[in-house]
């Protein structure tokens, strides 16, 4: 009977641990039991399980019982990483995507494993003390991969441009939300209702749900043109991708596997090449860059042209990295929850290296001179003010963050989270200003940008004269005393 990977790496750890508890090398243990060196290296990277006889032969030399070295039981040393392995975690985590086999993993925790097995210890204790669960470990590996690859991925944008051309969608232009489902009717047999999500009040804030069996796509009734027209074309995604592990809601609230979580963003990338043609963007996007004035409706034309919301806008510079040499950039989007009048940042990514702003997951009160917050809050007040939950919001500015002195190009565009009425949502695109940046934007140094000097949280934040801060600077006051205490012990140890 095959072993399964689990079986395979458990007893690689046991045989290596016992091995090394006697001071054997490789040639020891094969003079020992007539095993071969490469086998017996094989068995511990777990990647070979021993025949019957040979695993006896194993256990007299380690001075085992074959049953123990057979089961799935660790010593105390090796504990956590049974604990590991028996959680399914390792297994889940997309390491492939990486280059990355699990034995490789369990290999480097065992050549430490008492330091090692401290740390996992620790990362553990910390996640249920933060309440993560295995989505947000996902979620996290699912944003690694799309840095790793500058968030542009080819082979979809290729299956969306065959897509087009097939079924003679526009390629410059809207692509109407009726014709998406008439493809997915006539192409994949889809039913699609838009009635009976609209008879439970609980699911108002759910944009769809699939039955698989029926094939049956249930719509809310609520969604815009362009809200529709983004899940019809996600829907056409899985099945062009042929995409089978897969959310039967458009939020996802249970993650059952990564495959889920990243076939999920495959069909929404696809979703997006098909509403926004690269190439007519790019040209587009070139004629915005090239004014010398910043200006907003230029931004809102965009968005018309393509019926596109704010996130699938920002979505698509994703072409900035590949066609305009901008490979520092960061993707932000702000939910201000009105009921408590609170702020969090539910996506984000960092594209080239790890830039501020990003979310600080301490329950810390974000920067209010953010041009994201600062656009959230004037929404809010426009909508208190005239009953309009429809108006957006745009802004531009730039900011020079006070820890790192770096200085981004701030984008955003603020809008009801509808059809979720009790909250706003906000997109932000930061772009770092650096030559590659002054010679593609034209209007970077238009003086009707508001500058800004920022900082990631008010608890964080050094300034002192800042009329926005929401919260002391409690992380600041803390540093501060600590190396007061420093430099006091260095005295009073100093010789």
């Amino acid at each position: 009977m095959a072993k399964t990977q689990q079986q395979r790496i458990v007893l690689g750890l046991k045989v290596r641990q016992f091995r090394q508890e006697r001071s054997w090398n490789f040639e020891e243990l094969s003079k020992r039991t007539g095993i071969s060196v490469s086998y017996l290296n094989e068995i511990e990277k777990g990647k070979k399980y021993p025949q019957p006889e040979n695993l006896q032969k194993l256990a007299e030399a380690l001075g085992i019982t074959p049953e123990f070295l057979a089961s799935s039981e660790l010593t105390k040393q090796y504990a956590p990483i049974g604990d590991l392995l028996q959680s399914n975690f390792l297994n889940e985590l997309p390491l492939d995507l990486f280059g990355i086999e699990v034995q490789q993993v369990v290999e480097i925790i065992a050549r430490a494993p008492d330091r090692v097995n401290a740390f996992i210890s620790a990362m553990l204790e910390i996640a249920r003390n933060y309440s993560l669960r295995d989505e947000n470990f996902f979620f996290a590996a699912l944003r690694a991969y799309q840095e790793l690859h500058m968030n542009y991925f080819e082979d979809i944008e290729q299956a969306a441009d065959a897509f087009v051309s097939r079924n003679h969608l526009s390629n410059n232009g809207i692509v109407p939300a009726q014709l998406l489902a008439e493809l997915l009717q006539t192409e994949f047999n889809y039913q699609i209702d838009d009635k009976k999500l609209g008879e439970f009040k609980e699911l108002s804030s759910v944009r769809s749900v699939f039955h698989p069996r029926k094939k049956l796509l249930f719509l809310n009734n609520r969604l815009n043109e362009r809200q529709r027209a983004f899940q019809l074309a996600k829907e056409l995604g899985f099945n062009v991708l042929q995409l089978k592990e897969r959310p039967l809601t458009s939020s996802l609230f249970r993650v059952n596997s990564f495959e889920e979580v990243l076939n999920n963003y495959k069909a929404a990338y696809f979703a997006v090449a098909l509403l926004i043609n690269r190439k007519a963007f790019v040209h587009d996007l070139g004629e915005f860059f090239q004014q010398t004035r910043w200006s907003e409706s230029f931004l809102l034309q965009l968005m018309a042209r393509y019926q596109a919301s704010p996130e699938v806008l920002f979505q698509r510079f994703n072409v900035l990295s590949r066609n305009f040499d901008l490979h520092k950039v960061f993707f932000l989007r702000f939910i201000h929850d009105l009921d408590r009048d609170k702020f969090d940042i539910d996506k984000e990514l960092h594209l080239n290296r790890r830039h501020q702003p990003h979310a600080s997951g301490l329950n810390e009160h974000y920067c209010r001179r953010w041009i994201s917050l600062t656009l959230l809050h004037d929404l809010q007040a426009d909508q208190q003010k005239t009953g309009d939950h429809t108006r957006m919001r745009t802004g531009v500015q730039r900011v020079l963050f006070l820890d790192t002195q770096e200085e981004y190009l701030c984008l955003a565009v603020a809008k009801p989270g509808y059809p979720t009425l009790n909250r706003n949502v906000s997109v932000t695109l930061g772009i770092l200003i650096d030559e590659q940046a002054r010679r593609v934007i034209h209007f970077l140094n238009d003086d009707a940008i508001p500058r800004q000097m920022v900082n990631v949280t008010c608890e964080r934040c050094a300034l002192t004269d800042c009329a926005e801060r929401a919260a002391p600077p409690t992380v600041v006051h803390k540093r501060e005393e600590r190396k007061r205490m420093q430099e006091l012990l260095l005295k009073l140890t100093d010789k």
